[in-house]
């Protein structure tokens, strides 16, 4: 991908969580760029479209960072502390290219939504499949896997709301807090 087009979407990513979609306008996103409207929409079709295209990447870089390394890794308690670390870190960067598909879902078209609900399911689905040989292994509490691994992303995910850099924990030991919490919450005692 190219490298303006990856800076296009973070940088919009960053504004849009910043204001909201809604409120966000195309001048602000070039505003913040240093470029024109119509330098903008060399790499972009419009708003709705421009929002699409970082969900996609931002579920690309979930694919990139945490699926692809962690189809690598046998044991699933790794795994999942692997998938919950990595995943806490990429949010933790703070620029939104993954925090928005929680939030601005609702401004695309029923075809992109299909589609992104399509790629996050994959997310979902690595977590729940980990979650259910951990279950074949008897080290799971008895819990439903669908709400576990709905509950770990969702904690991760949160963590755009409330992480500030600079605060008492660095985004390193946050994201091992998150996964110790995540295993002992769904992990039987050994």
């Amino acid at each position: 991908m190219d490298g303006r087009a990856v800076e296009v979407y973070r940088t919009a990513a960053r504004i849009i969580l910043q204001k909201g979609y809604d409120a966000t306008s195309v001048s602000d996103i070039a505003d913040a760029l240093g470029i024109t409207k119509a330098g903008l929409y060399h790499y972009i079709k419009g708003k709705t479209e421009l929002l699409y295209e970082i969900m996609k990447y931002g579920l690309e870089e979930l694919e990139r960072e945490v699926l692809v390394p962690a189809r690598e890794i046998a044991d699933p308690e790794q795994r999942l502390r692997f998938v919950v670390t990595t995943h806490a870190r990429i949010v933790t960067r703070g620029d939104g290219v993954v925090t928005i598909l929680v939030d601005e879902a609702r401004a695309l078209t029923p075809a992109q939504n299909r589609n992104v609900m399509r790629m996050k399911r994959k997310y979902i689905d690595c977590l729940r499949d980990t979650l259910d040989e951990l279950k074949k292994l008897r080290k799971l509490r008895g819990v439903d896997t669908t709400v576990a691994a709905f509950s770990i992303t969702g904690a991760i995910n949160w963590l755009s709301r409330w992480y500030r850099p600079g605060g008492e924990l660095s985004a390193e030991e946050i994201a091992w807090q998150i996964a110790d919490i995540a295993l002992n919450g769904v992990l039987r005692p050994s």
